[in-house]
């Protein structure tokens, strides 16, 4: 027996009462550097297929590799962030295997030689523990190219009638981050793994070095697991489900298979080292043979020379290492004043940054939390992009905050400025003005729309005369509405109020 079926997985509280899980992490971050790895080709997510491609990542004969520094310089950072050793000397190798989206057919990659090794990250957990992950090394290599498969209810091979390939992935820079083995997490490792992923997301977010989209590939996840008896030494086989692509996919995938390995084991059956693929329903489902080192039959690459960092420039990196997103997040909620519920919320909402940079720009953080955790959270959702991909910076949002502030806008009005100024109309004051949206400042204006609203709703005088001042709203709508808005509501029903008394 190598598989289980949904029926046969055990149950979780067994797993873990009788296995010990090890699991080990391996991360890939497509870089954000303007260029690919090793040519000058365009690297933006989104062009149309094989249009950003050149020689060198064709893998056409004759073409060499040219090392991309900027590249080095963010592996260098995220190295230093993960607390590992920055090595004086290293050099990349030839990867070598056969796929339709590795041009080359072989991968460019750090094998005995990586530029990173031997750091560790403390992982911050939803009790406010911390579990420290070592770091086995982060390495420098080349992305491959994507495979699209037609004809198939799952989009993989299986069933597939057509397959078409997109070469602009190829070439773009990689960091791999492996983890040490992660032994005696028991049955939070599900936790502690998804904990691992969102804290490095976090981080790379905040080193500047990659977009860490996982739902476009630019953050990935292979999680090996294995499971080993209670007071055995000696590790099981391990499984490697790859590419998997979001945070609750991390925790559910180790889940998963903790509980089929442990049904096979308990059945007396024996684990096949392999890859699985993860399936968004919650199960993963068998793969390919796993390769050991020797199948790649890794040699180092002729073409490049060894990489030799700088001591100095090491040194200067590491100044550039900002303070861990989650320490900042920490103190960010004690300077608001904000309970763990509500900076949670901004955090799912990726607004934090957004609403710090706000206050940076002059706004309250009441009013910054404000726009971006409700209004803005409602434009994101509603044009189908991230937050920090709307069409308005934190400091033109600390401008309508501003304005509001100054009395000029009425919080319905400044709405319709930022509308404006997500649809390009140009800063907060432009649309304002252009649109006519300023607040009626001028009591004699206002006193006149007053007037005009009292004698077209005598009865509703009355009533206000007669001591039912909550009739007084109707004369203030109706005034509003004569005003498109514009006037001081506030205003308003002062001089109401006084016209009635």
């Amino acid at each position: 027996m190598t598989t289980a079926s949904a029926a046969e997985l055990l149950d979780y509280d067994d797993v873990v009462a009788r296995y010990e899980p090890v699991l080990g992490l391996e991360v890939h971050v497509e870089l954000s550097t303007a260029t690919k790895m090793f040519c000058g080709c365009a690297n933006k997510f989104g062009a149309e297929p094989n249009t950003q491609v050149c020689p060198v990542c064709l893998g056409l004969p004759g073409a060499l590799p040219v090392l991309n520094q900027a590249a080095v310089e963010s592996a260098i950072r995220i190295g230093l962030a993960l607390n590992c050793e920055i090595v004086p000397w290293c050099r990349f190798a030839r990867k070598n295997y056969f796929y339709p989206d590795m041009p080359k057919n072989y991968q460019i990659s750090q094998y005995d030689e990586p530029i990173a090794i031997n750091g560790y990250l403390d992982v911050p957990l939803e009790d406010g523990s911390t579990w420290r992950v070592e770091i086995e090394r982060a390495h420098m290599e080349e992305d491959t190219g994507k495979l699209t498969h037609l004809g198939s209810d799952t989009g993989r091979i299986e069933g597939a009638t057509t397959s078409l390939i997109d070469y602009n992935r190829a070439g773009v820079p990689l960091i791999e981050i492996v983890t040490k083995p992660i032994e005696g997490a028991g049955e939070r490792a599900p936790e502690v793994a998804r904990a691992y992923v969102t804290a490095l997301r976090d981080l790379l977010r905040g080193l500047g070095v990659s977009d860490v989209r996982m739902d476009q590939g630019s953050l990935r996840c292979d999680a090996n697991v294995s499971l080993k008896p209670k007071g055995q030494a000696e590790f099981g086989t391990r499984t490697e489900t790859k590419n998997v692509n979001s945070l609750k996919s991390v925790e559910v995938a180790v889940r998963y298979e903790m509980r089929r390995q442990a049904a096979i084991l308990d059945s007396g059956g024996r684990i096949v080292q392999e890859t699985r693929h993860f399936h968004e329903d919650g199960y993963t489902s068998p793969g390919r043979s796993k390769e050991t080192a020797q199948d790649y039959r890794y040699f180092p690459e002729p073409d490049l020379e060894p990489v030799a960092p700088d001591p100095e420039l090491v040194d200067k990196l590491r100044q550039t290492i900002p303070e861990y997103p989650w320490l900042r997040r920490k103190r960010i909620q004690q300077e608001w004043g904000v309970s763990d519920e509500v900076m949670r919320d901004l955090v799912n909402a990726g607004a934090v940054e957004l609403v710090a940079a706000t206050v940076e720009h002059g706004a309250p953080s009441e009013a910054a939390r404000a726009w971006w955790g409700n209004f803005l959270v409602q434009k994101a959702n509603e044009a189908g992009v991230e937050l920090d991909e709307l069409n308005i910076t934190p400091a033109q949002v600390a401008a309508v905050v501003k304005l509001i502030d100054e009395g000029k806008l009425s919080n319905k009005l400044a709405r319709q400025v930022v509308e404006g100024v997500l649809a390009g109309e140009g800063e907060p004051e432009e649309v304002m003005k252009a649109r006519g949206l300023e607040l009626v400042r001028d009591d004699s204006l206002i006193q006149a729309a007053v007037d005009e609203a009292l004698a077209a709703n005598p009865d509703i005088v009355e009533k206000i005369r007669g001591g039912k001042v909550q009739a007084a709203g109707a004369i203030v709508g109706a005034v509003m509405k004569a005003t498109k808005g514009q006037a001081d509501a506030a205003r308003v029903r002062e001089l109401v109020l006084a016209a009635c008394s």
